[in-house]
């Protein structure tokens, strides 16, 4: 019998010209995730449209309004079957929203019911949200050189320890932080030999933008701290070639939309802040449509938040109005009144 290669799921099956899976369907493998992408969003515990439950073996068997979802044994008399079959403009198809199941997934599903549909009890099909973005991948077989390491005893002898980030383990971080304002471009030169680092923390030193030029060869690089720092847009140059680079904090630096549009190369870049920067919210937009999966922490504007707080002036000249006038009624109910004064008495006639 004829064969071809079908792609499902991230897995090669082998399939029959007229569509049925040579071999045992596998449920988890080869249904569960159909149902998770497909089908629990209108099918699940949070929703269940036309009464129907597709997350267990026992709920589909038992069906919603219109009856069984599915016939163990018998795929052309099960309802599911039918409704992921139908055209895209049928009010009935299944799934009603996305694009419609693939020929290929329609007939896994037909092959796995006819198969007995086999369906672990313990087995609850959930939800899945949006693959997310693979993250960097360090290389495997990574050993520091005689360089790097003469560059981590040069940093210990000055009281700066890059240590391993965890045991066994050549991948190292550097936290020059503790130092304050003591480092400066000479003190980290080291850095750039040391090719096993991934997390540096630079914040509050005296670093400038030359001495981000030290960073530019480390291709492992994923966390750098940049926060309160002398850094401009000059500086952010040098970070526009680090591959690996998933967190850069900016934070209270004079950096500008200029800047940041020079990162825009950093696939794996997805953490920003930006905090009391001079980057604009055009900025942030720019950067976002050429990294969607970047989030950028702009902060309060902690000036907008006081003038917002603020009375407006027609408000304060208001009130201080009324207070005047509430003054004024309040003297006027205490003021007493005048007592009259006697009437002035008539000269009596002499008799």
């Amino acid at each position: 019998m004829k064969t071809s290669i079908v792609i499902l799921t991230g897995m090669a099956l082998a399939v029959n010209l007229d569509g049925a899976a040579e071999g045992k369907v596998d449920f988890a493998k080869d249904i569960q995730p159909i149902l998770q992408q497909n089908c629990v969003k209108c099918h699940g515990a949070d929703k269940q449209k036309g009464k129907l439950r597709l997350d267990s073996r026992a709920a589909a068997l038992k069906g919603g309004k219109d009856g069984p979802a599915l016939v163990a044994g018998d795929a052309a008399k099960s309802d599911l079957i039918r409704r992921v079959s139908l055209p895209k403009t049928d009010d009935d198809v299944m799934p009603s929203e996305g694009d419609p199941l693939s020929k290929a997934q329609i007939e896994l599903l037909k092959e796995w019911i006819n198969q007995g549909a086999v369906w672990p009890e313990t087995a609850v099909a959930k939800e899945t949200g949006p693959a997310k973005p693979p993250g960097p991948v360090l290389p495997a077989d990574f050993k520091p050189s005689a360089a790097e390491q003469k560059a981590i005893a040069a940093l210990a002898q000055k009281g700066i320890e890059v240590r391993p980030i965890a045991a066994n383990l050549n991948w190292r971080e550097a936290n020059f932080r503790l130092l304050g304002t003591s480092v400066t471009e000479t003190v980290i030169a080291p850095l750039k030999e040391i090719q096993g680092l991934v997390d540096l923390n630079l914040a509050g030193t005296r670093i400038t933008d030359a001495g981000l030029a030290n960073l530019k060869g480390l291709a492992n690089l994923q966390r750098l701290h940049l926060e309160l720092t002398a850094v401009t847009d000059a500086g952010l140059a040098h970070l526009k070639n680090l591959p690996n680079l998933t967190y850069l904090n900016l934070y209270g630096t004079k950096v500008t939309d200029s800047g940041i549009d020079q990162l825009k190369g950093l696939k794996h870049l997805r953490n920003l802040y930006v905090w009391q920067t001079k980057v604009t919210d055009a900025g942030v937009k720019k950067l976002k449509a050429a990294l969607p999966n970047v989030d950028v922490s702009t902060g309060w504007d902690i000036t907008a938040l006081a003038k917002k707080e603020e009375p407006k002036k027609d408000e304060k000249a208001a009130e201080k109005k009324g207070d005047k006038k509430a003054e004024s009624k309040s003297d006027k109910k205490e003021e007493k009144p005048a007592e009259p004064k006697p009437a002035a008495k008539k000269d009596e006639k002499k008799d």
